[in-house]
């Protein structure tokens, strides 16, 4: 098992947990029915284990014959599955309180992603492409510099949810924008840098683009509703 994974996850979960107790201090999550960390937990742990079971059944192994495998890394985990179960089953755990509690977490979701692009520099896997830039840095054994792909990552996810959290703060969003907006900036910063990364099969860029998609869609939408309910 690849156990610096774990001290990337802890990253991610530190910093969405961070994200959530600076924005609780500022009152943004208040008014939510739904108690964020709890929901976000189910949620991820759900994705992870779909999609941990779908990169299973895609590289052979059978998860009832051999549930020992679930546990371990060798296949992966698929990331389009995994990020599809989580919203889906988020979906079902908030669908009372859904757009008021997509709105509180999308800044902590972001910033969570930001922190697990971060944890890169636990697994040692934040470099991507061949860069002459004065930041970009080489493999140990190697003179190639590289674009450190995941830390670009990291701080335009990051930056995203800083700046979520303050037009939550200071501003009057929409219902759903907050969420729409997050959505989109998560595919945009992954669609953005995958021609740096270095992937024999390449991402799912198919995922971004429809986050995108979908993110603008939401957005929009609710700017369009707040409109017709103030011409009202």
């Amino acid at each position: 098992m690849e156990f610096s994974l774990l001290g990337a996850a802890a990253v991610a979960v530190f910093a969405f947990w961070a994200m959530l107790r600076w924005e609780a201090k500022r009152g943004n999550a208040a008014g939510c029915a739904v108690d964020l960390w709890d929901a976000a937990l189910v949620s991820a742990a759900g994705g992870l284990l779909v999609g941990r079971l779908v990169a299973m059944t895609q590289a052979g192994i059978n998860p009832i014959t051999d549930p020992g495998q679930i546990l371990l890394v060798r296949s992966g985990v698929s990331t389009p599955a995994a990020a599809i179960a989580t919203l889906v089953i988020f979906t079902f755990v908030a669908r009372r309180d859904l757009v008021t509690a997509a709105d509180a977490i999308a800044p902590a979701a972001l910033a969570g992603l930001a922190g697990w692009h971060a944890g890169c520099i636990v697994t040692g896997s934040c470099l991507g492409t061949e860069s002459s830039l004065p930041w970009a840095r080489a493999l140990e054994g190697s003179d190639v510099t590289r674009h450190p792909v995941e830390l670009y990552t990291a701080v335009g996810m990051a930056a995203a949810a800083i700046l979520l959290a303050l037009w939550k703060a200071h501003g009057r969003p929409p219902p759903g924008s907050v969420a729409g907006t997050a959505l989109f900036a998560a595919g945009a910063m992954r669609l953005v840098t995958e021609p740096m990364r270095v992937s024999l099969g390449g991402g799912p860029v198919w995922l971004y683009g429809a986050a995108m998609i979908a993110g603008a869609a939401i957005t929009v939408g609710s700017v369009v509703r707040r409109r017709r309910s103030v011409r009202r």
